[in-house]
């Protein structure tokens, strides 16, 4: 269609990005599918065995990193719904993913950063975020702050409840 920002046509230009970067790609790709499973179909990342070896602090860590992929939907221009649910997604990951065990099994399968790169995949626009978009992930990522920091708190008061012998 003539003019249409959807073109595939090189030789027109096109509001809309091209892709999503690479060095992003192969971000969520280690975060979520590094490691396959033997024998099966699965793959792992780093994510959920991080999350695994550091209760509560690896989930955090993860959750900032995590957060990169939504500053890239937000400077790509995905609208707030969209980066909502991004940040939605991570904080799902981070508070399941600090219950030791059980946790970390939701955050092998989760794959929050999988889930986001889908949705940027299907959302990206070539409007700019307006300062609005921005104070509004602002935001959305402190709140996100404090869910991540209240779910690592709760899981180390439950790792040291187990300590004292009190469950």
């Amino acid at each position: 269609m003539p003019g249409s920002s959807t073109s595939t046509d090189p030789g027109r230009s096109s509001r809309r990005p091209a892709g999503v970067d690479p060095w992003v790609e192969r971000l969520v790709f280690l975060l979520d599918q590094a490691l396959p499973i033997p024998g099966t179909s699965w793959r792992i990342g780093l994510d959920g065995i991080v999350g695994l070896l550091f209760p509560g602090g690896g989930d955090a860590l993860g959750a900032i990193v995590s957060a990169v992929l939504v500053f890239v939907a937000a400077r790509q221009g995905l609208s707030r719904v969209v980066v909502a649910r991004m940040v939605f997604n991570v904080a799902v990951d981070a508070l399941i993913g600090a219950i030791p065990l059980l946790g970390d099994l939701f955050d092998f399968a989760w794959k929050a950063n999988t889930r986001n790169l889908r949705l940027l995949e299907r959302h990206r626009s070539g409007r700019p975020p307006t300062w609005r978009d921005w104070m509004w992930l602002w935001a959305l990522l402190g709140a996100l702050v404090l869910v991540v920091v209240g779910a690592v708190v709760v899981a180390l008061l439950a790792i040291r409840a187990l300590r004292v012998g009190l469950f």
